[in-house]
């Protein structure tokens, strides 16, 4: 009673399973575990990241115009709109603005941009103190009449503002925004890669809060209504 029990084999079991061998004849080592590879995990991070400071974003209280002045978005500059006029900053005066910096050859974030704004402009009913203002970083191809012609697609924003201007004048615009682009690629398809983000401007040319085309309209709508009674409150 007091001898090992029996194995499988008949031989005299241990308290556990015995390393099977080595190509040696030895005890081989246990297979290492494999491990999972690390960029999709650290996208997925980053993922849930960016979600969870957007959802923040949204849910905590937006800003006053004076506290929105201090990010430093905003400021003077000189171009040209889609009628050939020159124009400054006091186009933002009066109304809220949505300004938006993107071109017209873009295959997809900018006329995702503008059909968002457009649908979210409809739902609040095309307030005329609301204007969308598409300010172009592709000065070589958006003359004033391609901004024109671009901005009559259907789906658009109604009354839109296109600027455009030379290299210098977009710099400048785009400085004051904090705003981000560069060319992509050459020859005549050549793209723009830029910053995506829409800036919403109350009616003195201040900014207050940000805004992207991957909100659905209604919730572009409800993000501009609230500014409004903020503004007011």
């Amino acid at each position: 009673m007091g001898g090992n029990a029996e194995g499988p084999n008949g031989r005299g079991g241990g308290s556990g399973p015995r390393a099977k061998s080595g190509p040696d004849g030895g005890e081989g080592k246990a297979a290492p575990a494999k491990r999972l590879p690390i960029a999709p995990i650290l996208v997925a991070i980053l993922l849930l990241a960016g979600l969870g400071v957007l959802a923040w974003r949204l849910s905590s209280p937006a800003p006053s115009p004076d506290q929105a002045a201090q990010t430093g978005i905003g400021g003077p500059f000189r171009l040209i709109d889609q009628d050939g006029r020159p124009v400054d900053q006091h186009v933002l005066d009066g109304k809220w603005s949505a300004v938006f910096f993107g071109y017209t050859y873009c295959p997809d974030t900018c006329p995702a941009t503008l059909q968002a704004l457009g649908a979210a402009s409809r739902k609040l009913g095309n307030p005329k103190d609301l204007q969308v203002v598409f300010i172009s970083v592709d000065p070589d191809r958006d003359t004033p009449k391609q901004m024109k012609t671009y901005l009559e697609s259907q789906g658009f924003p109604a009354h839109a503002i296109g600027l455009t201007g030379s290299p210098a004048q977009v710099a400048e615009a785009a400085k004051a925004y904090s705003v981000y682009y560069a060319k992509s690629g050459s020859g005549a398809d050549y793209t723009m890669d830029h910053s995506a983000a829409i800036y919403l401007m109350d009616p003195k040319g201040r900014f207050t809060r940000p805004l992207t085309h991957e909100m659905a309209p209604d919730l572009i709508a409800q993000q501009i209504k609230a500014a409004e009674v903020q503004e007011k409150g």
